[in-house]
């Protein structure tokens, strides 16, 4: 995917960083930390951009080799860590592991061969609800709940990255997860009132990282129906569906209505050595230059308009039920 000319140069250097020594030892002293500038969210920013191919191959490798050592063998539920282990560090979280699994697939990396763990993680901890949830204590409560910006990512990567056909239990997976999204209405409570869960959901973001919005729920909802045969019911989709719809007839495309990742944000840093937590995390230029409110985002346009198609496709193939989009 070719940049916008005003755009290039912040993509040259992100490409460019990629491919130091630098970046190298970022990864290997901590994949994920700092927020937002360490090449975990370079790589992530690339493959959002339908760049995945221009991440250097030594940044990849370092990528696969230091998650195979890094992190923890599962997801703790309320027991002691590991001496020498940190919870922010050492704890990788389901929307992390959705994440990454996708980049690295995008880059030619067979994750199931190369991180054999990855796969069933995502399997093991699916809520009885069909979602996950990065908060460990859920999976500690009585009937605990999922969340649906925990969710998403690991929906994707078995959808996006299991071959057809789907084994029984990658299908039962995303027809687990689907519903999950379809009784949330993709923005709504699943119960009671049925109010918003954050109206920022109904503002598309670019890049999203692991953060949700309605454009990426159904892009999901979408991609999984027309894949899996199935029908989606048109009270669970028709507001969200209809806001993206009049955003992008007014201004022929689709506008980033937030930044997700803020400079805001706290993040794990390391200086001489060792690791705390601080109040301000950092951008880097492509980020800044592809995430500004207001832009009209060539990449969520993209997504939209594939997602239109679909759409139609969902329609035409079958009479529809009263209610049901297809």
């Amino acid at each position: 995917m070719s940049a916008e000319p005003e755009i290039q140069p912040a993509l040259d250097d992100t490409v460019a960083y990629l491919g130091s020594a630098q970046a190298l030892a970022s990864i290997k002293a901590d994949p994920y930390w700092p927020k937002w500038d360490c090449p975990w969210w370079r790589m992530t920013l690339l493959w959002e951009m339908g760049s995945a191919d221009l991440i250097p191959a030594p940044a990849v490798e370092t990528m696969v080799d230091t998650l195979r050592s890094h992190y923890l063998p599962d997801f703790p539920q309320a027991h002691e860590l590991p001496p020498g282990k940190n919870g922010y560090r050492h704890i990788i979280c389901h929307c992390a592991v959705g994440t990454m699994f996708q980049v690295l697939h995008a880059c030619g990396v067979n994750v199931d061969n190369r991180l054999p763990w990855m796969r069933p993680w995502l399997h093991r901890y699916q809520l009885p609800d069909g979602g996950l949830n990065c908060d460990e204590h859920v999976y500690v409560k009585q009937g605990g709940k999922s969340s649906i910006v925990s969710t998403l990512p690991a929906l994707e990567a078995v959808l996006r990255c299991t071959p057809k056909p789907w084994p029984a239990d990658a299908a039962q997976f995303l027809e687990r997860g689907a519903q999950y999204l379809l009784k949330h209405r993709l923005v709504r409570r699943a119960s009671g009132d049925g109010a918003i869960l954050d109206p920022e959901w109904l503002e598309p973001a670019f890049p999203r990282f692991y953060f949700y919005d309605a454009l990426r729920g159904l892009t999901f909802l979408a991609q999984w129906a027309e894949a899996a045969g199935a029908k989606l019911p048109g009270a669970a989709i028709e507001e969200s569906l209809g806001l993206l719809e009049r955003g992008y007839k007014q201004a022929g495309a689709i506008k980033i209505g937030r930044r997700a990742a803020t400079e805001g944000e706290g993040t794990m840093e390391q200086e001489s050595g060792t690791w705390s937590f601080v109040r301000q995390a950092h951008s880097f230029a492509l980020l800044d230059a592809v995430s500004k409110p207001g832009r009209q985002s060539p990449e969520l346009t993209a997504e939209f308009e594939t997602l239109q198609g679909r759409i139609q496709r969902l329609k035409s193939r079958s009479p529809l039920a009263e209610g049901q989009v297809a």
